[in-house]
């Protein structure tokens, strides 16, 4: 056993554990969702979200596609991974992944995040390390969330640079249509999956630790990226929305004026059949 997994198994009552090693926190996004029920794979920490240990490490299980892995070695988390796959839903290729790393510090006054550098917290307990694991999978999950939204920004722009050149509106409607299903799929993961803006449970036992969270949330801007993530679906929804009402706006005129020509052609043939008195 390793001096890291020590350190999770044992509190830090002690002076010694002080200068114990740091844990590593590694977050891996496997899919769009993971169906923990009825997991055995080890002693069960916390059932909401699904915490389990492993000989001395914590895997802490998240239903919206996200295992945070405390402490474990590298062949640990292979032999977890490979277990919770066929309970992955949609998986992903490659992993979204994100690593941090906690450090011991002398009590909890002194709890502090440096920027970029480890989270210092005042001992390895449970409910600590689940918090660190929600900041970070929420942290995981918003950065796929931001690639997506960036990758459908870099689709539209095309459609709305030549309507502010040219004045023209793309013909693919089926493609505009596909970007507002993918803004609408973003949105239901972060306001329904996800609930980033959501506390974890974990702090309605133990208020007390209200601070460390705001510190996690503070140094992983999860507020901030949820607010900007918010503002550029609403964009992409109303560019997207946009861009249909005036095809659609078009289709409709081509039609109308198709109309007006089939009226026309209708009149003009019975004036010349009453002219030429073959009505």
């Amino acid at each position: 056993m390793n001096a890291d997994q020590l350190s999770v198994a044992t509190p830090a009552t002690s002076p010694g554990q002080d200068a114990a090693p740091g844990l590593r926190i590694r977050a891996l996004m496997l899919g769009d969702r993971i169906n923990a029920a009825g997991l055995e794979i080890g002693t069960l920490v916390s059932s909401t979200p699904v915490a389990v240990r492993i000989h001395a490490g914590l895997a802490v299980i998240f239903r919206y596609g996200i295992v945070v892995l405390i402490g474990l070695l590298p062949s640990e988390e292979k032999v977890l991974i490979d277990s919770l796959r066929p309970r992955v839903i949609g998986e992903f290729s490659p992993y979204e992944e994100e690593t941090a790393q906690a450090q011991l510090c002398n009590d909890e006054s002194s709890e502090t995040i440096q920027p970029g550098g480890p989270i210092c917290i005042a001992k390895f307990s449970d409910d600590r390390l689940l918090l660190i694991a929600d900041a970070i999978a929420k942290s995981t999950a918003l950065a796929r969330d931001e690639r997506r939204v960036a990758a459908v920004f870099d689709v539209i722009e095309p459609f709305a640079r030549e309507l502010a050149q040219r004045g023209r509106t793309p013909r693919r409607r089926k493609g505009i249509l596909q970007l507002i299903g993918n803004v609408l799929l973003v949105q239901q993961g972060v306001a329904g999956r996800v609930a980033v803006a959501e506390k974890p449970d974990v702090l309605w036992e133990r208020p007390g630790l209200d601070r460390l969270y705001q510190r996690l949330e503070d140094e992983y801007e999860l507020q901030e990226r949820l607010d900007t993530l918010e503002r550029k679906l609403k964009a992409i929804s109303e560019t997207g929305n946009a861009l249909t009402d005036i095809i659609d706006t078009q289709r409709s005129l081509r039609l109308e004026v198709a109309v007006v020509v089939l009226i026309l052609i209708e009149v003009v043939i019975g004036c010349i059949q009453i002219l030429t008195g073959t009505h």
